[in-house]
């Protein structure tokens, strides 16, 4: 899954950009569970959340039961629309600045995604399976149908790691940092309160992950719920500047 992290204490075992991009790309292509606000009632949300909870979902699905594997559980909000931009142009410019042996960097990065209008990104949270996924996916997906995200999905359970879930919550341009900084201000607003990290699309089109070769951050801003201030709200880090944008 994508951008995986590990509990404090644990062990980690660190893999090269490459497994992860297999990893990430390997779930997309799997069936999703969607519910989709633009066309579904809302009435019946509240039974699709209960039937579908990541925790309970099987990332492999369950051969005796009949059930197949499953990529990502998702909801698209009332006023979603797609903002994909030209991903194979994309990812032909990235394989001819490669072979030009220029230096990659942040800012050739978000050159190649501007040029091909590829600006979607995401905040991103990692949380152990049960209680906590659940009722954070929960308070999520709950904004998303209510209009308030556009967008947002969750890895299922995955019996054959000890992987977190990962959510991911959606904006449309990773550039606009005041929009970045309001799609977290909707998700802390929904009762999620654990840190996050925000990485645009483009990185994970281009196999941009942890352990790259480029030495790339894979993530360009981090967010911590900060309880003691008043009122409370979240310190944002831009890590590519190390500067506190909140």
């Amino acid at each position: 899954m994508e951008e995986e992290s590990h509990k404090d204490g644990d062990v980690e075992h660190e893999f090269g950009a490459e497994r992860y991009a297999a990893e990430s790309m390997a779930a997309d292509m799997d069936p999703w569970i969607i519910f989709d606000a633009r066309r579904t009632p809302r009435s019946e949300f509240d039974s699709w959340l209960e039937s579908n909870r990541p925790s309970r979902v099987s990332r492999f699905g369950n051969a005796e039961s009949g059930l197949g594997p499953v990529g990502w559980i998702a909801v698209l909000g009332p006023n979603h629309g797609s903002v994909g931009g030209d991903v194979t142009g994309l990812q032909e410019s990235w394989e001819k600045l490669l072979d030009s042996g220029r230096p990659v960097s942040f800012q050739t990065v978000k050159e190649l995604a501007l040029n091909h209008g590829v600006l979607a990104g995401k905040w991103l949270m990692h949380l152990d399976s049960g209680f906590k996924v659940d009722r954070a996916w929960e308070c999520v997906a709950q904004a998303t149908v209510d209009g308030k995200i556009s967008s947002a999905k969750v890895s299922p359970y995955d019996p054959s790691t000890n992987e977190r879930h990962v959510i991911c919550v959606y904006n449309n341009n990773f550039t606009d940092e005041g929009e970045v900084i309001r799609l977290d201000s909707c998700i802390r607003a929904s009762g999620v309160k654990c840190p996050l990290a925000y990485k645009p699309d483009v990185y994970t089109y281009l196999g941009i992950y942890r352990n790259n070769r480029w030495k790339l951050c894979p993530t360009i801003y981090e967010s911590k719920f900060n309880l003691e201030c008043v009122p409370r709200r979240s310190l944002i880090v831009n890590k590519v500047t190390n500067l506190e944008v909140t």
